[in-house]
């Protein structure tokens, strides 16, 4: 066969992926939904198809339809197989396990803590899907015919993301409990492997930091730290009452009010959900409420730096994909370290580091 022609076929191939690759994403709901991942960590032991459909209760015509679903699942990374007899690997035979990734997906398991299941649920939510549905006709819509649209959310759901989770609880509720999953285990990793960044601090202040997991994991990890958690009010109007003594609240708009003095600010997971003018506001404010560098001033950023050299295919994409989520969700976006750079001249710091131990995010120091 010519040169051509085996192009032709690999182009065919590489469109065909990049067309399926929703099924990746909802084969994996499906299973979460189904609790597969429960049913088989309850289990105790590797668990062959027909006790999963057992458990499941599901009809035994729909075994095979099981098995063909679990077959995309365990090419994914999400489950693993054994079998007893090597030449005869049928599915019947399969035995299956999970993998650290399906491990995330687990709802009820008091070895297991942290949880990837409602950012998955997210991303998958009618509203976010609506959003892809009208990307193309964004990108055509024009600012002169007297509707403009800032994103393809607000164009599909005729509001701004977070209007629309305000008059949407279940949206606002994953919304939170993503925010939430993920705070527990950056904390952790944070403080496990970041410890050198809050020595030496007295006081830090986590803005737009929610009900407070990260907060919490600090002050936990380095009680001589005061963390102060400032957040919309009716975000942290449940957290008012809590009594930890180096641990408070204070509600205001980070756009509209001063960020309580401290040490230092966290911004975790904040900037990229804002365009450049916006993250320089927002970075100015967090400047005004620090020390000097010389007395001791900082402020740390947890998100992602685009372009790392050292990250694999897999990873690249992923950032990348960040990256449209907040052009179509937000008005935000995913950067390079030359546009963080410029971010933080630009806002009057001086300096900055980057740390990368988060994986597909980096904490960055930067000083005023």
């Amino acid at each position: 066969m010519g040169e051509n022609l085996n192009e032709l076929l690999q182009s065919q191939a590489h469109i065909w992926s990049h067309s399926l690759k929703f099924i990746n994403s909802m084969s994996l709901k499906c299973a979460v939904e189904l609790g597969i991942p429960d049913i088989i960590h309850s289990h105790g032991q590797p668990m062959s198809l027909s006790s999963l459909v057992a458990a499941l209760h599901i009809e035994p015509t729909k075994a095979q339809c099981l098995g063909r679903l679990m077959r995309l699942l365990v090419h994914s990374g999400f489950f693993t197989t054994q079998t007893h007899d090597h030449e005869n690997e049928e599915a019947e035979d399969l035995k299956y396990s999970l993998t650290p990734s399906s491990r995330l997906l687990l709802r009820h398991s008091r070895s297991t803590t942290f949880q990837a299941i409602p950012f998955l649920f997210l991303c998958l939510d009618k509203a976010s899907i609506a959003s892809w549905q009208c990307l193309s006709s964004w990108f055509c819509s024009s600012n002169n015919n007297g509707q403009h649209y800032s994103n393809a959310f607000e164009m599909a759901n005729g509001k701004f993301i977070w209007n629309y989770a305000a008059q949407e609880p279940s949206f606002a509720n994953l919304f939170q409990h993503t925010m939430v999953c993920d705070s527990e285990i950056i904390g952790k990793i944070v403080k496990e492997e970041c410890g050198e960044v809050f020595e030496g601090l007295n006081s830090l202040v986590d803005v737009g930091g929610g009900v407070g997991v990260m907060g919490k994991a600090i002050v936990e990890a380095f009680p001589h730290i005061t963390c102060t958690v400032f957040d919309l009010p009716h975000v942290i109007s449940n957290q008012l009452l809590q009594t930890q003594t180096n641990l408070r609240f204070v509600g205001g708009d980070m756009f509209e009010e001063n960020i309580p003095p401290a040490n230092a600010v966290l911004l975790k997971w904040v900037l990229h959900n804002w365009n450049d003018e916006q993250s320089i506001k927002i970075l100015k404010k967090c400047k005004d409420a620090i020390p000097s560098r010389e007395r001791g001033g900082k402020l740390v950023i947890i998100d992602m730096v685009m372009e790392n050299k050292t990250e694999d295919r897999e990873s690249t994409e992923t950032q990348l994909f960040f990256d449209v989520l907040m052009m179509v969700n937000l008005n935000g976006k995913e950067r390079t370290e030359r546009e963080w750079k410029n971010l933080f001249m630009k806002a009057g710091f001086s300096d900055y580091k980057i740390i990368s131990k988060l994986g597909l995010r980096s904490l960055i120091e930067v000083y005023p």
